[in-house]
């Protein structure tokens, strides 16, 4: 897999008060910090998990998977949305916010420890409020999951966290 950074990610440009996801929250001090960028037409994110997501020695635990699945479908589904309404990541405009309607993982190989992983998403309007993202995730060159994550736009009757 050749070397890929997230330069501009649309978790950072997310209000504070929708900042704290354990995956994908800037403001969780103890979450993942996943960013998620475009890369050409498709959605990136790099995560490199910690040693304590192993399921067995050498190899992590597949919640891990599903747990970047997720946060980056919510990304995705974010980017595609601020860049159809014709925003792109710093130009001022807030992004649109995501929730999982539904999640589903493959687990295809045995995802080594120890090595970045990266999620590649393509994103799909199925309707003005819905939203669809496959994506697979790589370790190294090796396909080790592959899923769909349905999302919708999140609702205006979510609380704001109180911090």
């Amino acid at each position: 897999m050749e070397k890929f950074i997230v330069e501009k990610a649309i978790q950072d440009i997310y209000p504070d008060d929708f900042a704290w996801c354990y995956g994908c929250g800037r403001l969780n001090k103890d979450g993942h910090h996943l960013r998620t960028g475009w890369e050409e037409e498709k959605t990136v994110t790099i995560f490199t998990p910690d040693s304590k997501y192993m399921g067995i020695p050498g190899f992590l635990y597949g919640g891990i998977l599903a747990s970047l699945m997720d946060c980056h479908g919510t990304g995705s589904a974010s980017l595609a949305l601020h860049r159809k309404n014709g925003h792109e990541i710093g130009d001022g405009a807030e992004p649109p916010r995501f929730v999982t309607a539904s999640l589903n993982v493959e687990f295809l190989k045995p995802t080594p420890q120890h090595v970045p992983l990266k999620a590649v998403g393509t994103v799909e309007e199925i309707h003005p409020k819905k939203w669809k993202v496959d994506a697979e995730i790589y370790a190294e060159d090796t396909l080790c999951a592959k899923g769909t994550v349905v999302l919708v736009v999140m609702p205006s009757t979510f609380l704001k966290n109180d911090g």
